[in-house]
């Protein structure tokens, strides 16, 4: 099991960027595939970004390629997603999860573990 803490959202005009970060604790980080979701009011949270756990292999949902990027820092127990080019539809909450495989997964099921969360929001 692993405790996962995210920070860096926050108020941004669309075209901007923000970074997330994802600090987890225990010394297994290295061993979990990380992930990025996200939930905008009344819909259902998704998938947005993964990666494996040596940082190898990234995947990303359609709607933000090109525009954000997964990293992750096992020697710092962190994983972040930097945001640029931010649009209104990002408005959300974003939180980080792991799960102990080195494959990537896109289904919230995959990921025993998660953060509480962090609001980011796009204004016109």
């Amino acid at each position: 099991q692993v405790q996962l803490v995210e920070s860096g959202g926050g108020l941004v005009q669309a075209g901007g960027s923000l970074r997330l970060s994802c600090a987890a604790s225990g010394r297994t980080f290295s061993s979990y595939t990380m992930g990025w979701f996200r939930q905008a009011p009344g819909k259902e949270r998704e998938f947005v970004a993964g990666i494996s756990w040596r940082g190898s292999n990234t995947y990303y949902t359609d709607s933000v390629k090109g525009r954000f990027t997964i990293s992750r820092d096992n020697a710092a127990n962190t994983v972040y997603l930097q945001m640029n080019s931010l649009k209104p539809e990002d408005t959300a909450v974003y939180y980080c999860a792991a799960r102990s495989s080195s494959f990537i997964a896109q289904t919230l099921n995959a990921y025993g573990d998660w953060g509480q969360g962090t609001q980011v929001t796009v204004s016109t």
